[in-house]
């Protein structure tokens, strides 16, 4: 099963606003909880182009798959400032293409709780897939291990 988790991270390096880690079937997405968030945003848009560019994840858009290996339908992720955005996140979703929509009014912590809910529910829409070792996981639930 995929997840995707923002954490106010306060374990940083120095002067690092934002990481983005990958794991199976898991993306861990901090960002630096004094920072501003105007500041950690801006950042993230940087650290998410880079992690896009070398992660192998996949958004099937009717009959078409997007990702990195697609270049008419390459994978891209923008953070946009957007006062008053729902719940403090929101996203939409085109093909190739995810626009994460945050208030400016809101802390790094508010922002990641938000992100965390916006988050889920993007991909509990089932169009999104992450090819990690060889592995293809989806947002079905794993299978049960027989003992």
């Amino acid at each position: 099963m995929l997840h995707v988790t923002y954490e106010a991270a306060e374990d940083l390096e120095p002067g690092r606003l934002a990481r983005i880690d990958e794991g199976r079937g898991s993306v861990t997405i901090k960002v630096d909880k004094w920072a501003p968030l105007k500041s950690a945003i801006r950042q993230l848009n940087v650290e998410m182009a880079n992690f896009l560019a070398r992660a192998d994840w996949y958004q099937l858009w009717g009959k078409e798959i997007a990702s990195r290996h697609n270049p008419t339908a390459p994978l891209r992720v923008e953070y946009i400032f957007m006062p008053g955005a729902p719940d403090g996140v929101g996203m939409g979703e085109g093909k190739g293409e995810v626009h994460v929509y945050v208030d400016p009014d809101q802390t790094t912590a508010q922002f990641a709780a938000a992100a965390n809910r916006a988050t889920q529910s993007l991909l509990a829409g089932g169009c999104w897939f992450q090819q990690y070792a060889g592995e293809i996981i989806d947002h079905s639930p794993e299978p049960m291990s027989q003992v």
